[in-house]
């Protein structure tokens, strides 16, 4: 029991923390683009930032909408964090390195995922505002629209190595990252991961412009910052993932293995973390039709032919063999 919630602490505190001072790398990289300053007040450069905000919307006001469904209300951003958590239990961070190994870690995660879509739903139509409802059911279809292409490139790497296990698919690229062969849906799979998230140039169910932040905007105080969490929280998750499937996780480059197996697993997340930031940054907003355009009439054709190939090359050498 000691050994299960030792665990639990070791996995969920450094998420949190690196959650926060994700917000602040954010504002720090956007800032530099913008040629401005980020936060430089609290704490050395800024340092403290994060915390300050934690506590600011720690002790403000829960203001619930006057015809609101209470319950529900309350209970949509307790659901989007807890998914956001509980997805964390099936990564490595390193050889050994994980909460639970499941041989089944990939139906775990994309299972997780599909429930995400209920915590934004519910946080729509319980809010009772017509603008936080369009927001939720922009995002639900958004993210059940690319949910279809991550699955699918997400089989192309399942037949590559012949295992649902997140361990596995690691140790299956000791001789050569699944990026190369596998390049197209590495850069599709980082492309839907920015729609899945909500996050530019998909981020249309919170498009300030146009529905003053979407699905969260009768929230404040800890329903907000627990959305803000879980939204962030799963902008890291798919950085993993994307770690995992296409740039061997924990494994060196160029057999440089004297340094411990979180660190090179930590660089590559941050290398797509800072992938999220710049493309916040440089890109436009799509249209929405677009947006569903482009994740029916292009990725999803895509994915599954290239599953086709990918699959009949391999049984074909196979059979050679």
């Amino acid at each position: 029991m000691f050994n299960i919630i030792f665990k639990t602490i070791a996995l969920v505190l450094p998420l949190l923390l690196s959650i926060a001072y994700f917000t602040l790398a954010e504002r720090k990289i956007l800032s530099s683009i913008q040629r401005r300053k980020g936060p430089n007040v609290v704490g050395t450069f800024g340092l403290l930032q994060p915390l300050a905000d934690g506590l600011k919307l720690f002790v403000k006001e829960t203001v619930l909408p006057s015809n609101c469904d209470v319950v529900l209300f309350i209970f949509a951003p307790i659901l989007t964090f807890f998914l956001s958590i509980l997805s964390w239990v099936v990564i490595p961070f390193g050889k050994g390195m994980s909460y639970a190994e499941l041989n089944i870690g990939i139906l775990y995660l994309l299972a997780i995922s599909s429930l995400g879509v209920y915590g934004i739903i519910i946080a729509g139509w319980s809010s009772n505002s017509k603008y936080a409802f369009l927001g939720a059911l922009r995002s639900s279809a958004q993210m059940i629209s690319y949910e279809l292409t991550i699955g699918f490139s997400i089989l192309s790497v399942i037949i590559c190595t012949n295992s649902l296990n997140l361990i596995n698919i690691v140790f299956c690229q000791e001789k050569i990252w699944y990026c190369v062969p596998l390049f197209p849906i590495f850069i599709i799979f980082f492309i839907s991961s920015l729609a899945e998230t909500n996050r530019h140039p998909f981020d249309l169910p919170e498009a300030e412009a146009e529905l003053v932040s979407g699905y969260n905007v009768e929230y404040s105080a800890m329903g907000f910052a627990l959305f803000f969490l879980g939204e962030y929280g799963n902008m890291l998750l798919m950085s993993s993932l994307n770690t995992i499937l296409f740039l061997g996780g924990w494994l060196a480059p160029f057999y440089l293995n004297f340094l411990p197996d979180s660190f090179w697993f930590g660089i590559k997340v941050v290398f797509f973390v800072i992938l999220f930031v710049v493309a916040r940054a440089i890109l436009p907003r799509y249209r929405y039709d677009q947006l569903m355009r482009l994740g029916w009439k292009v990725f999803l054709p895509f994915t599954l032919g290239w599953f086709i190939l990918t699959s009949s090359i391999l049984l074909t050498f196979n059979w050679l063999i």
